[in-house]
C-alpha cells in the first residue's frame, strides 16, 4: 500500500521504518526536512508539503505533537478544495491528544469523505523499533477491520476500545499513571538515600512486593546517576499530557488531585529546563541536589 507518515521525531521515524521493512510504500513529511534524509537514504519518498502527501497515498498516519499541528496540517492538505484530497483516505491519528479534540477531527474528516481512527499507543522508541507497540484504536468497526492489518505492522496487541474519542480516553488513562507512578517512586528512591539505606535491598523488597512496576528499574539507573538526556519521552510531552488528564478528569465530574499535584511538579521540571530530557528527570525535583555551602 502507499502509506504517509506525517511527524518522523522520535517515534514515527522507526515507526515509518517499520512500514517500510513490511513492504509498504512510505511517503512521508516533517517540519523538519532534515529529519527526512534517513528515511530518504532507505525508501521513503520525501513530500515537500502535506497536500503533495496526500495526493500519492491511501492512508496517512500522523505522529504529531498535539491536536492543533493535527488539524493545521489536515487545513494545508486541502480541506476546501473540492473534491477533498482526503476523500476516500484514512487518517490514522497516533499521538496523544484531548478526546474532544479527536471527535472534532473526526467530524472534520468526515466532511472531506475519509475515514477517520484514533489509534495512539503504549511504548516508547524501542517497541516502535521492533513493532512491539501497544495499539489502542478509536473507530467504527468497519474501519478498525479495515486498517487493522496495517495498525499489525506496527503493534503486537492491539485493542479496539470503542468510538472514536475512548482510546483517547484510555491513552490519557495510561499516560497519567506514567506521572504518577514516576513521581511515586522517585520520591520513595529519595527518602531511601537520604537515610543512608542501600538502595539495592529497597528495590529487592519492591521486586518481591505488590507494589512493583517494571518502570520502577527502567528508570531507577537514570535517577541514581541523575543522566536524563537522549529520552524516550521527553518531559515537556509528559506536562502536555497530564494536562490533558486533569482537564478530561474535570470534564467527567472527577476530582483532578493527584494527577493535578503530579502535573505541577512535571511543569516544575520544564522550568527547571528538563524540557528535552527523559520524563525521569522529576527526580530532580522531588529529590533535589544539595547546594554546595
Amino acid at each position: 500500500m502507499n502509506i504517509g507518515v506525517i511527524g518522523t521525531g522520535l517515534m514515527g521515524s522507526p515507526m515509518a521504518l517499520r512500514l517500510l521493512s513490511a513492504g509498504h510504500k512510505v511517503w512521508v513529511y516533517n517540519r523538519t526536512p532534515a529529519r527526512l534524509k534517513p528515511l530518504e537514504l532507505v525508501g521513503a519518498e520525501v513530500c515537500a508539503t502535506p497536500l503533495a502527501l496526500a495526493q500519492h497515498v491511501e492512508a496517512i498516519i500522523f505522529m504529531v505533537t498535539n491536536g492543533d499541528a493535527v488539524r493545521s496540517l489536515l487545513e494545508a492538505m486541502g480541506l476546501s478544495i473540492r473534491p477533498s484530497p482526503l476523500e476516500h483516505k484514512a487518517i490514522i491519528q497516533m499521538g496523544t491528544i484531548a478526546p474532544p479534540e479527536s471527535q472534532q477531527l473526526g467530524q472534520i474528516v468526515a466532511a472531506a469523505g475519509g475515514t477517520y481512527l484514533e489509534a495512539p499507543v503504549l511504548g516508547s522508541i524501542p517497541e516502535a523499533k521492533n513493532g512491539r507497540l501497544i495499539i489502542m484504536v478509536g473507530a467504527e468497526n468497519e474501519s478498525y477491520q479495515r486498517w487493522q492489518p496495517l495498525l499489525g505492522c506496527l503493534g503486537t496487541t492491539l485493542y479496539h476500545v470503542g468510538p472514536v474519542g475512548s482510546a483517547a480516553t484510555l491513552k490519557l488513562a495510561m499516560n497519567q499513571l506514567i506521572g504518577s507512578l514516576t513521581a511515586a517512586f522517585a520520591q520513595s528512591l529519595g527518602l531511601v538515600q537520604a537515610a543512608g539505606i542501600d538502595v539495592e535491598t529497597f528495590m529487592a523488597v519492591v521486586r518481591q512486593s505488590a507494589l512493583y512496576a517494571p518502570t520502577f528499574d527502567k528508570k531507577l539507573h537514570r535517577m541514581q546517576t541523575r543522566q536524563f538526556a537522549d529520552p524516550n519521552f521527553p518531559t515537556k510531552h509528559l506536562l502536555k499530557d497530564m494536562g490533558l488528564f486533569v482537564e478530561a478528569a474535570k470534564a467527567a465530574g472527577l476530582s483532578p488531585f493527584p494527577a493535578e499535584s503530579v502535573r505541577h511538579l512535571v511543569e516544575q521540571a520544564v522550568q527547571a529546563g528538563l524540557e528535552d530530557d527523559d520524563y525521569a528527570a522529576l527526580f530532580n525535583i522531588v529529590s533535589p541536589l544539595p547546594k554546595p555551602e
